[in-house]
């Protein structure tokens, strides 16, 4: 696209007051960013013009569909990258995640208004009989995460069923994996770009001063069509304080009974006449969700 104000680009690495686009042919561009149009994040578009005979000046930041966050230890939110599709939620047998980890991710993701994902990675592994019984039932629930409408993509980097199945879900869209470390991540990251090292050599190439690929997030084109985000600030995911009906809003199976408990502030937890406790007791509501649900938030504060 070309108008008054510059070609549109694609940001695929940002650091400071720089970084490197996709333009429209393909070719990638070393870009300036100028504080007062705002700093660019990986996945923005952006309108650029001529700096200088060597590189690009962002003009305009396009508004943005959504962002991905995160959040540092004093919970302030840090944005990752923008314009996503979904985000993959990528777990083990080894190491187990703990027990709420996915929650939390499927919270945020939902937050965020972007498509989560689980991915089983390892499934040539068996959970180890010596681990703890609730990191072990995180695996055992993925039947039911489907149950609930979720995809649930079963993955192994080294048999079958391989990561087809995760490359069909990624064609197309733009994508990020986030997961705790050690889960495989970057195995599948390596096999997902098998042009990862010249991809990353081009983004150096592009200014010269390298790209620091250990700690910038970054955006790659998936041979099969797409984009698919790697940063390495997303091994252990933060969350930020989130509304309570945030919160709420993010276990996808409570949305016919939100809105329906006796009082209109009602967080689902001690309070009487509360629909989302009466679809538990019920059975419409899974119980080791809800309970999931109430440690989240009690640790909402």
């Amino acid at each position: 696209m070309t108008g008054k104000t510059g070609t549109e680009a694609l940001v695929l690495v940002s650091y400071g007051s720089q970084g490197v686009v996709l333009m429209p042919d393909g070719e990638r561009k070393a870009c300036k960013f100028r504080r007062k149009v705002g700093r660019p994040f990986c996945g923005d578009r952006v309108l650029v013009g001529r700096a200088d005979d060597e590189s690009l000046v962002a003009e305009t930041i396009l508004p943005r569909k959504n962002c991905f966050v995160r959040a540092d230890e004093r919970q302030r939110q840090h944005v990752i990258a923008a314009n996503l599709d979904q985000v993959l939620i990528v777990v083990a047998a080894r190491p187990l995640p703990s027990r709420d980890l996915t929650e939390r991710y499927l919270v945020a993701v939902h937050s965020m208004g972007i498509e989560p994902i689980i991915v089983l990675n390892k499934t040539d592994l068996e959970v180890p009989e010596d681990e703890t019984a609730a990191g072990a039932s995180v695996l055992e629930h993925m039947p039911e995460y489907e149950a609930l409408g979720y995809t649930v993509i079963r993955t192994s980097c080294k048999t079958a069923p391989g990561i087809a199945g995760l490359q069909s879900v990624l064609q197309n869209r733009t994508s990020i994996l986030v997961g705790q470390s050690g889960v495989g991540k970057s195995s599948l990251i390596n096999q997902l770009l098998p042009d990862l090292d010249i991809q990353t050599g081009a983004l150096s190439t592009s200014t010269g001063k390298g790209t620091h690929t250990t700690t910038t997030t970054m955006l790659y084109q998936l041979t099969t069509g797409g984009y698919l985000i790697d940063s390495p600030g997303v091994w252990e995911y933060g969350i930020w304080k989130l509304e309570n009906a945030e919160l709420a809003a993010g276990f996808i199976e409570f949305k016919p009974w939100l809105g329906q408990c006796h009082f209109n502030n009602c967080v689902h937890a001690t309070e009487p006449g509360c629909a989302i406790k009466q679809a538990v007791a019920e059975g419409n509501i899974r119980d080791w969700r809800y309970r999931s649900y109430l440690r989240l938030l009690e640790q909402n504060v």
